[in-house]
């Protein structure tokens, strides 16, 4: 394994959505040390844009689903608008970056998503057959990571967006945590990686109504009774699903806190940090 460090750090739409807080955090990503990639999603422009055209954005069970029309929207904001934006916004603070959807080089090639049938246990949905349309979900061998080890050795910060393809021509809507996880699974063969993902908590809390409340270092082997007694519920268990996942494949350490702190990473004060 290479003895360099590389952050890989996810943003959501709650930093993309606010000029000032994408400013503040883009500033920030610029002053961390090391090599680094920047994997974004996409805030809410796809979908305002999107009903604008007359394009009502579909979900199911929490999912968006990406028919053709929905698709050409979330390229046009995600590849283009957003990306494109903060690249620019990257190279006025002196990040010398370069914005890329999964097609560019190959890097990261995806599978559309199978008609699904949820099971017996699926509620309201049982028995329904769910067609998320043109999403991709990805595999081990889904990222490139020698192209973006070049990359990052000629000098570049890579920019991801959500947008990757099937190898055939066909785009496809993938979901950015995912790609952010996969990078930095693939990536720590090469480098010692760590995964940041920002969002609008200060990290996993004990008391959910105290921001101060931060548990700082959680284990796998602590996870199930975080589970049990409360503390991780809702929409963070797969978070910290995918976090713990992400480690035993061969990622140092997962961070999950909030964008604004990001200039504490690494001293111990930013977030809660998942280890093996």
């Amino acid at each position: 394994m290479n003895n360099k460090q590389l952050t890989i750090i996810k943003i959501g739409g709650n930093v993309i959505d606010n000029s000032a807080n994408l400013h503040q955090f883009l500033l920030d990503f610029t002053a961390l040390p090391g090599d680094k990639i920047l994997v974004h999603g996409g805030g809410k422009i796809a979908t305002e844009l999107g009903e604008s055209l007359g394009v009502e954005a579909k979900m199911v069970d929490g999912r968006r689903i990406t028919d053709i029309e929905t698709l050409r929207i979330v390229t046009m904001v995600y590849a283009g608008l957003i990306n494109k934006n903060m690249v620019a916004q990257l190279q006025a603070k002196g990040s010398n970056a370069i914005g890329l959807t999964g097609a560019d080089g190959n890097i990261i090639k995806a599978k559309k998503r199978p008609i699904i049938k949820f099971s017996p246990s699926g509620g309201d949905l049982e028995g329904t057959e769910i067609d998320y349309g043109f999403v991709g979900d990805l595999d081990e061998n889904s990222v490139s990571a020698e192209t973006l080890d070049r990359l990052l050795q000629a000098g570049l910060v890579p920019v991801l967006c959500a947008i990757t393809h099937d190898g055939e021509t066909q785009l496809l809507n993938t979901n950015a945590d995912t790609i952010a996880s996969s990078v930095a699974v693939a990536m720590s063969a090469l480098y010692e990686t760590r995964l940041v993902y920002c969002f609008e908590k200060k990290g996993v809390l004990k008391d959910v109504n105290d921001d101060d409340s931060v548990v700082r270092e959680i284990k796998a082997n602590e996870f199930e009774g975080l589970k049990e007694d409360g503390t991780v519920q809702g929409g963070m268990i797969p978070k910290l699903h995918n976090a713990f996942e992400a480690i035993k494949k061969g990622v140092s350490a997962v961070y999950i806190g909030k964008a604004d702190e990001l200039m504490e990473l690494g001293s111990g004060a930013f977030g809660t940090k998942m280890l093996k």
